[in-house]
């Protein structure tokens, strides 16, 4: 088998250029999908997510591309040979439209875009209500899409650097939605509570949400244990 460098060496400038392209574009492209997320979530309800659903889909895609060039790392350490990270765009056409590429989507999508598409799910919910219907879907997908920038930058810390990055990252989104996002939603859910006890209205499915919320982590290594 030739060996990872004789290999590259003899691959054109140009496509060794558009391999190194494509890889620079894997963090604007992780953004393109986490807004495409967001989307999907007000499809499938906005509080709720269908199992296997674009939603899951698409934040599934954004982990994979913020951890490409480990995920690409695992191969070469079987001996499959991959294009080195961190190379330079030789051709100045590539290297202009590579920058070009990535300053659309910064000064374009994220400044400029999210925030009117997050007006727009606002505009939903006004709508959803005004037919009495719960708006709390579109005010979930709105919040979603404002925090794009900040979730990438989250994600991006929880990379180990290591082959199984990717799955680590993972991890380290489970962990964080259980422990930071999980108990801030039981904390919505006992305030919703009371504000429905008070006005004499159903409670008993909000208190009961928040102990949901809570031990979501506690029934995991339950069935973990169950499975042993």
């Amino acid at each position: 088998m030739r060996s990872f460098l004789s290999v590259n060496m003899l691959l054109p400038q140009l496509l060794t250029d558009l391999t190194q392209l494509l890889l620079n574009m894997a963090v604007p492209a992780a953004i393109c999908t986490m807004m495409l997320a967001g989307v999907a979530l007000r499809q499938e309800s906005g509080v709720n997510f269908e199992v296997g659903g674009r939603f899951q889909k698409w934040v599934l895609w954004s982990v994979i591309l913020l951890t490409l060039p480990q995920f690409l790392s695992w191969f070469a350490s079987q001996g499959i040979p991959t294009q080195p990270q961190q190379m330079a765009i030789v051709g100045p056409w590539l290297r202009s439209l590579d920058s070009s590429l990535t300053t659309f989507v910064s000064d374009f999508v994220v400044a400029r875009f999210l925030p009117v598409l997050s007006a727009f799910f606002v505009l939903k919910a006004v709508l959803d209500g005004a037919q009495g219907l719960n708006p709390l879907g579109s005010i979930v997908a709105g919040l979603f899409l404002l925090s794009i920038s900040g979730t990438i930058r989250l994600m991006q810390s929880f990379n180990s650097g290591t082959e199984f990055a990717t799955s680590d990252m993972l991890i380290s989104l489970w962990n964080y939605v259980s422990g930071t996002i999980l108990p801030e939603a039981a904390g919505l859910a006992v305030v919703g509570a009371i504000i429905n006890f008070s006005r004499n209205k159903p409670f008993f499915s909000l208190v009961f949400s928040s102990l949901a919320f809570l031990s979501v982590t506690a029934l995991w290594k339950l069935v973990q244990a169950m499975v042993r």
